[in-house]
């Protein structure tokens, strides 16, 4: 296993890497917060906002691995309200397209640092 660690997404906040390299093909991209590397800071703009920056952290860190998101075949995306899941929906079809990942969206009790969503994904080389 390779960690994966770039400088244009938020450092991990606890035990674990940015992502994974797996060796067999397959980066694991952990959770994204939507902090903005630059500040350490949530985007003003809501949940829009913040899906926007959660994914931009994922693709620098699949950057550094040297993919994109066309690289991305599954991704989850963790809601604090699955209200906001039109408004989060309309964000993340920006950042894909045809043939789309699969996708899990949950809601979920919280998230770290009161985010209203976190998104991770898992990449083939």
């Amino acid at each position: 296993m390779n960690p994966i660690k770039t400088s244009n997404a938020p450092a991990a906040i606890g035990p674990y890497s940015q992502a994974i390299d797996s060796g067999a093909g397959l980066v694991f991209v952990s959770g994204q917060l939507p902090i903005d590397p630059a500040t350490g800071s949530f985007p003003e703009g809501g949940v829009k906002a913040q899906t926007k920056q959660s994914l931009l952290n994922a693709s620098a860190i699949l950057r550094e691995a040297g993919l994109g998101l066309g690289n991305v075949v599954k991704t989850t995306v963790f809601l604090a309200d699955m209200g906001d899941f039109a408004a989060m929906n309309e964000v993340y079809s920006e950042f894909f397209s045809a043939p789309f990942p699969a996708r899990s969206a949950v809601a979920v009790k919280a998230l770290p640092k009161g985010a209203l969503v976190e998104i991770e994904c898992i990449a083939v080389l």
